[in-house]
């Protein structure tokens, strides 16, 4: 790994620490916990997977791109809804299809 990847990992690990820092809906919530009586300990824990992309794979993608986007795998779409995120045309609580 590069100096400069791993210094443009940190720049992404300090944004979303920002944007969790910065969040009114997240500030709202602990304060109400507090009202309630209780210190707030927040500890997040970021899983950041990189996949090089080789040449011949990005010149696939560029033909892609005009495509209907590939489906989520069903690690991504886990990872996604651990973090209470939805996708779009997946109902709630149903697995996605592995075929």
């Amino acid at each position: 790994m590069t100096s400069r990847l791993r210094e443009l990992i940190q720049q992404l690990g300090e944004a979303i620490h920002e944007s969790v820092i910065e969040s009114e809906q997240i500030a709202g919530v602990v304060q109400d916990i507090r009202q309630h009586g209780f210190d707030v300990l927040l500890m997040l824990e970021a899983t950041i997977g990189l996949n090089e992309v080789t040449a011949k794979e990005d010149e696939a993608e560029g033909e892609e791109e005009d495509a209907l986007e590939a489906p989520f795998t069903p690690n991504d779409l886990h990872f996604l809804r651990s973090l209470r995120i939805s996708v779009e045309g997946e109902e709630d609580g149903q697995e996605p299809d592995t075929e």
